[in-house]
């Protein structure tokens, strides 16, 4: 069994990884650490795990572990790493963005599986990818691979969960309900990992990500609409998808326009691809807290460990 520590317990995306792992058949969760709830009830926070979990958050974090998932705030996971004891010699999965970018990744693997299988096989600390990132790169790895990138635009909109638990302005009920809005446009903080991915796979690409996101009035989920100009037809487009994504068994290249109940509590991605004259459309669905961050981390685990990648995360879309 792969013992299991989660820091930041408190907040959804280790709520989501704390629901896959007491399932996870190779994993034992023994740590759950959170410095606000420390000695309340997992179950206190994260109601609906009554009666199927006991543990208590506890203040200081538990070393004896063979893997720590990092759930805290975005900056906060570059100072706890910086004070981890020489001693441990587990293995590491952030969730937040400290170590996503090359220049801050100090020994990370960017842990975008349908990209980097290879390289997280061998790693010992993971940068789990953000949830638009995930999104918009799935929508675009196969033409960046062969080559056939130009100038992109992207349009995608992500339920509420996607801007953490503490309420806001613009995550507050009363305001996101029956309504929509635009944030960020073009300067979205996922930019960077996108671009340097691409980059990767299609090194001469430097016509720039058109990037408008969107706040949508539902919890969980992110569509992700890309498009640009391709000599493919949509034929060639579609072989080029499937060629790509073949033995890749969470991202689904769809016939049908995918909508985002399809994939909700699910670690699938479906992609679609259509020619519309000279553009080629991409569009591209997730669950943001589940191939978009806890899933995937899931997933990333299961490869650094050597099991079976679907292994506890074959689950069940919401479908209504």
């Amino acid at each position: 069994m792969i013992k299991v520590g989660i820091v930041g317990g408190a907040g959804y995306t280790a709520g989501e990884l704390i629901r896959l792992l007491i399932h996870h058949p190779e994993a034992e969760l023994t740590c759950i650490q959170s410095s606000s709830q420390a000695g309340l009830k997992v179950s206190s926070i994260h109601t609906d795990l009554i009666g199927d979990l006991e543990a208590t958050f506890v203040k200081e974090v538990d070393f004896d572990v063979d893997v720590l998932f990092l759930c805290m705030g975005h900056g906060r996971s570059k100072d706890f790493v910086a004070s981890i004891p020489t001693s441990y010699k587990g293995k590491i999965i952030d969730l937040s963005n400290d170590f996503r970018l090359n220049e801050s990744a100090d020994g990370f693997v960017y842990g975008l599986p349908e990209c980097n299988k290879s390289d997280i096989r061998q790693a010992n600390k993971i940068a789990n990818p953000g949830c638009f990132a995930t999104a918009i790169q799935l929508a675009l790895l196969p033409l960046a691979n062969a080559g056939l990138l130009k100038e992109l635009h992207v349009h995608a909109i992500t339920g509420s969960t996607g801007a953490g638990q503490a309420p806001s302005a613009t995550t507050h009920f009363s305001w996101r309900n029956n309504n929509a809005s635009v944030y960020k446009s073009f300067s979205h903080q996922h930019l960077g990992e996108i671009g340097e991915t691409l980059v990767q796979l299609q090194p001469d690409f430097n016509d720039g990500v058109n990037f408008v996101p969107m706040r949508g009035n539902f919890p969980r989920g992110i569509l992700a609409s890309v498009y640009l100009d391709c000599s493919l037809s949509e034929d060639e487009a579609q072989v080029l998808y499937q060629k790509y994504y073949e033995g890749q068994p969470f991202t689904i290249v769809s016939d049908v326009s995918p909508d985002v109940k399809q994939v909700v509590n699910t670690n699938k991605a479906l992609v679609q691809v259509k020619k519309h004259n000279n553009k080629l459309h991409i569009v591209s669905v997730i669950d943001n807290l589940l191939k978009g961050a806890s899933g995937q981390a899931v997933q990333n685990m299961n490869i650094l460990f050597g099991l079976d990648e679907v292994m506890g995360l074959l689950l069940k879309p919401v479908a209504f």
